[in-house]
Parts: C-alpha cells; structure tokens; sequence
C-alpha cells in the first residue's frame, strides 16, 4: 500500500532540512544551516556561513530573486541576483542565473545558463577576505587639537 518514497529523510551528518514549497513565496532574507530546498519563490537574499556544510537546492520550478551566499548550492530553476558559492556549484540542465555567479569549483550540465559573469574565487581568497573583513580598525577619530590646527611649541 505505501511505496519506498514514503520513507523518512535520512539526514546527512544530523543537518537539518528546510523546505519552502511550490505553493509558498517567502519574502525577505534568509540564513539557515543545513539544507534549504526552494521548489517555490524567494524574494530575498539567502546566506548561510562559509564554514558550515550548508547547501542550497534550487529546484526546476523554484525561483531566487536576490544574492544567494552559500558554501554549496545545486540550482536547477531561476536564480535573479548573484550567487556566491565558496565550496561548490552546480547548474544542472534547466538552471538559469541572472547574474554574476563567484565559485570555488562549479559544474554545469548542457542546458544551464548564466548571464553574467564566471568568477573564480579560490578558498585562500574567500578565507583572506573574511580575516581582512574581521581585523579592519575602527575608523579614527582625530583629537581635538588636530582638527583646529594646533601646533606644539
């Protein structure tokens, strides 16, 4: 009576599953851990943190319209905006990208398309610019005397 696609999800290192359906549009940023499957709209940025093992599918009928920042993602809808992916990507056979797309390594079946730029970034780059981003100073503030000109005596 029941078939084998009934059965539960077997999650993949305890990541957890998060899944916005062909009948939902979700309107506003997201960051999430684990899987995010899109068979319906966003219309909003979605991030998850570099480090993570964080992955992103973009199902043939799901839509993006904003940045997608993500270490993994497998797209096979439509993406408007830029995608980031510092791990890997896929654009599978009916995956269209509207926008720059910047990858560490990236897969792409006959029938995907991009129309933008292909931007290699290698790990060591992603990896500089976070450190570079996190030890900038604070912007400083001049003293009191700088400002009018003082001069010492």
């Amino acid at each position: 009576m029941f078939s084998k696609s009934l059965e539960p999800v077997k999650m993949i290192g305890g990541l957890s599953h998060t899944l916005i359906s062909r009948t939902t549009e979700v309107v506003g940023d997201i960051h999430f851990s684990g899987e995010l499957l899109i068979e319906g709209k966003v219309k909003g940025n979605i991030f998850a943190l570099d480090d993570s093992d964080a992955l992103i599918r973009v199902a043939e009928k799901g839509s993006v319209e904003g940045e997608i920042c993500v270490p993994s993602a497998v797209i096979n809808g439509v993406v408007q905006g830029d995608v980031h992916s510092s791990k890997h990507i896929e654009l599978a056979a009916k995956a269209a990208v509207v926008g720059n797309v910047y990858y560490n390594l990236i897969e792409m079946v006959m029938g995907s398309e991009v129309n933008g730029n292909l931007m290699h970034v290698s790990a060591n780059q992603t990896e500089t610019k976070r450190i570079a981003a996190e030890s900038k100073p604070a912007d400083k503030k001049p003293l009191p005397f700088e400002s009018v000109g003082f001069e010492e005596t």
